[in-house]
């Protein structure tokens, strides 16, 4: 009796699991806690954080330092795994930085391009690897016919050309006022990184529009790049200075920053920047609006880098397949200020 008891009892079991293992496997329910097919599978996918890529130019200015805050802060926020890189405004750093992302198969890569040229290559293997690439602030040309269209999913920043063009039209139109009864007025241009495009654009941007004008002439005397920062503006302002302290009218910057520092050469000469000699710049940076509320500085034409919002928008998008709704070139809103609005707009300034 007790062997036929213990006989029924390990049947019953078996005939107990049984049932529970196949209600599991025909329903995806039962008395377990587990997930029904394909959703442990979701759950991981949507738990997976985006990774981005980024090759900054580097730390030239208070303008790029603002850019990177901007973008880190974002990226921040978005919850998305950003990997930075500092190029020191070297192009062989961020090919080897962008080269390192393909490695790593980041999920979307972004870069601001020291210069136009010279990316065919690194931009290629990105297309071969089937990683998405966003342009930042500045654009690429590419060789032997290609277009540089193909390459990446859009660019984001500045129209430069439009800011020199914005810089110039600020001298023709105030020209009665800055400079009274003077009819040929020298113009000395502090250019940008030779061969980047913030430096090509903003010069043919500003060289075209200022020969439009009628009643004065004004005449582009010399021109030399600064490297877009404040040490070399300085530099460069103070060479001038030397020997044509008396002829110089205008002091054209490609980014505030070189203005900034040619204001302490100008001082150092005994001129007065803003007055003896009127200065006028792109970028927007908080310093030039000091300066201008000071009465050192003319007229910034902005140029924001507070585009990492709009960036990590970019980068959930083409996470989403949602590609085709981006646009080739997405441009920022953009002004132009003078010293009468400098007081009231410093404390609005964020970089």
């Amino acid at each position: 009796m007790k062997m036929r008891k213990m006989l029924a009892v390990i049947m019953a079991a078996v005939v107990s699991l049984s049932i529970g293992a196949c209600g599991a496997d025909s329903s995806g329910s039962g008395s377990s806690n587990a997930a029904p097919s394909g959703t442990a599978a979701a759950s991981n996918n949507s738990e997976k954080k985006i990774v981005l890529g980024f090759a900054q130019v580097g730390a030239e200015s208070g303008w790029r330092t603002a850019n990177t805050t901007s973008i880190q802060e974002s990226a921040k926020g978005a919850g998305i795994d950003l990997k930075f890189s500092d190029a020191q405004q070297k192009q062989e750093n961020q090919i080897s930085a962008i080269r390192s992302y393909i490695a790593q198969k980041v999920d979307v890569i972004a870069f601001s391009p020291v210069v136009e040229t010279g990316w065919d290559a690194v931009l290629q293997e990105a297309k071969d690897a089937g990683i998405p690439v966003v342009l930042t602030d500045r654009a690429v040309k590419m060789e032997d016919g290609k277009k540089a269209e193909d390459y990446y999913v859009t660019f984001l920043g500045s129209d430069f050309r439009l800011e020199g063009e914005r810089a110039a039209q600020y001298l023709l139109d105030n020209a009665a006022k800055l400079f009274p009864g003077k009819k040929e007025i020298s113009i000395y241009e502090l250019e940008g990184t030779v061969g980047s495009a913030p430096a090509i654009d903003r010069k043919e941007g500003f060289d075209k529009k200022i020969v439009t004008s009628t009643d004065v002439k004004f005449n582009i005397v010399k021109s030399q790049s600064g490297n877009f920062t404040r040490a070399e503006g300085q530099q460069v302002a103070e060479s001038w200075l030397k020997s044509d302290a008396d002829k110089m009218d205008v002091l054209f910057c490609h980014n505030d920053d070189m203005g900034l520092g040619a204001i302490q050469a100008i001082e150092a000469a005994g001129k007065k920047p803003g007055k003896d000699i009127i200065i006028v710049g792109i970028d927007g940076v908080k310093g030039a609006f000091e300066a201008m509320a000071a009465g050192k500085y003319n007229c910034s034409v902005e140029c924001n880098p507070l585009i990492g919002p709009q960036l990590m928008d970019i980068v959930r998008k083409i996470m989403d397949g949602k590609t085709a709704d981006i646009p080739k070139r997405i441009e920022s809103e953009e002004g132009v200020f003078t010293q009468e609005q400098a007081a009231a707009e410093l404390p609005n300034r964020k970089y």
